[in-house]
C-alpha cells in the first residue's frame, strides 16, 4: 500500500510540474496576414520609430519630427531648422521624460525634449567623417548612440545624466574597428539593449559587446556575410540577455538570401545561420514579437513583410508592403515607418 500511495503521489507531482511549465512557456502566436492602415503620410523618409508612453515619436528627413498619439491617432509634426540646415534625423531615444533626436551627417546635431516643447541641441560634433547611425537608452538615466568609425574606433556617445550631456568614448577605451566599419543608418536597429548589456552590430558582420552600459568592450564574429561595403548586419534584437537575432544584406541586391540572418544563444559569443538561401532577403529591421518566447520574429524591409513563429527556421511573407522600420506596441500590432508614410500594422 505504502509503495502505491508514494507512485500516485509522484505521478500527481509529475502532473503538477508538467501543468506548471506549460503556464510558464508563452505560446507563439502564428500569424497569416496583416492589415496595414496608413496613419501619417508626407514627402519625408522615416528610419526611427520609438514607442513612449501613449504615443508613437519619429524623426526624418528635411527635419521632420513628431508624434502619433495612439489614443486619438492624431498627429502632431514639426520642423527642426539648425542655422540654414534642416537636418536628416535617422536615430531617435526616450527617457520617461524627454524625446531625442540625432542627425546623420556632418555636423551631428543631438537635440533633446527642451522648455515649451522646443528641442534643445545638447550635443554638436562637427568634424570630417562624422557620422552617426543609431542611439538607444538603458534607463531614465543611461544611454548610447553610435557611429562610424573615425581615428581607428567606432564613434560611441554615452550619457549618464539622462541625456543633458553627452560623452565621446576615447579611442583609447574601445577595440580597435576595422578601417571604414560603421553601422548602417537604416532603422535605429543596429543598437540592442538588454537590462546593463549592449550590442552593437557593425558593416562587418561584427558584434560590440559591452556588459557594463558601455564601460568596456569587446567584439565577436557572426557569419554574416560582409564582402561589399553595402553588405553587413543592418539590424539586430535581443530578447534575452542570451537570445539575439542578427539580420541585413545587401540593399543594392535584395533578393539576396545568403549570409544575412543569424541566431544567437550565448548572449552574441557565437552565431549560426538560419533559413540561408530562404527568404527574407535584405532586411533592414528586425523585432521579435512580445510575448512569444523568443520564437516569433518580424522583420521589415523596402521589399516588404516576413514573419517566423520558430525563431528563424522558417519564414512567410505577410505583406509587400515596403517598410524602413518597425516597433511593436502589444503582441499583434506594430507601428512601421518608410518612404513619405507612417503606419498601423495588425498581424492576424
Amino acid at each position: 500500500m505504502r509503495k502505491l500511495y508514494l507512485m500516485r503521489s509522484l505521478i500527481s507531482f509529475c502532473f503538477f510540474l508538467l501543468f506548471l511549465s506549460c503556464s510558464d512557456n508563452p505560446s507563439t502566436q502564428h500569424f497569416s496576414s496583416v492589415e496595414i492602415e496608413d496613419l501619417f503620410t508626407d514627402s519625408v523618409s522615416i528610419r526611427a520609430l520609438e514607442v513612449m508612453d501613449g504615443s508613437v515619436a519619429f524623426a526624418g528627413t528635411g527635419g521632420v519630427f513628431g508624434a502619433i498619439d495612439l489614443s486619438t491617432e492624431q498627429i502632431r509634426a514639426k520642423q527642426q531648422r539648425y542655422d540654414t540646415l534642416y537636418p536628416e534625423f535617422r536615430a531617435v531615444g526616450h527617457t520617461q521624460s524627454d524625446f531625442f533626436m540625432l542627425s546623420a551627417g556632418r555636423p551631428a546635431l543631438l537635440f533633446k525634449t527642451g522648455n515649451q516643447g522646443l528641442m534643445e541641441l545638447v550635443y554638436k560634433e562637427d568634424k570630417e567623417g562624422v557620422f552617426y547611425d543609431s542611439m538607444a537608452f538603458w534607463n531614465n538615466s543611461e544611454g548610447l548612440a553610435i557611429g562610424d568609425e573615425m581615428d581607428g574606433c567606432l564613434s560611441l556617445l554615452v550619457t549618464r545624466d539622462g541625456g543633458s550631456s553627452w560623452r565621446k568614448i576615447p579611442c583609447s577605451e574601445l577595440p580597435k574597428a576595422i578601417p571604414g566599419e560603421g553601422a548602417f543608418a537604416a532603422s535605429n536597429t543596429n543598437i540592442a539593449l538588454f537590462e546593463d548589456k549592449a550590442w552593437i552590430g557593425t558593416t562587418e558582420g561584427r558584434i560590440f559587446y559591452s556588459p557594463d552600459k558601455g564601460s568596456t568592450w569587446e567584439v565577436f564574429k557572426t557569419p554574416i556575410n560582409s564582402k561589399e561595403p553595402t553588405q553587413g548586419i543592418y539590424s539586430l534584437h535581443f530578447t534575452s540577455e542570451n537570445k539575439g537575432i542578427a539580420m541585413g544584406g545587401d540593399y543594392t541586391e535584395p533578393e539576396g538570401k545568403t549570409g544575412n540572418k543569424a541566431l544567437t544563444l550565448d548572449g552574441g559569443k557565437t552565431w549560426s545561420l538560419v533559413a540561408d538561401g530562404d527568404i527574407p532577403g535584405y532586411t533592414s529591421c528586425v523585432q521579435f514579437v512580445p510575448g512569444s518566447g523568443g520564437n516569433g520574429i518580424m522583420a521589415v524591409s523596402y521589399s516588404g513583410v516576413s514573419y517566423s513563429a520558430n525563431m528563424g527556421k522558417q519564414w512567410t511573407k505577410l505583406s509587400e508592403e515596403p517598410f524602413y522600420t518597425l516597433r511593436f506596441v502589444n503582441d499583434s500590432t506594430a507601428y512601421a515607418a518608410g518612404k513619405f508614410r507612417i503606419s498601423r500594422l495588425s498581424f492576424k
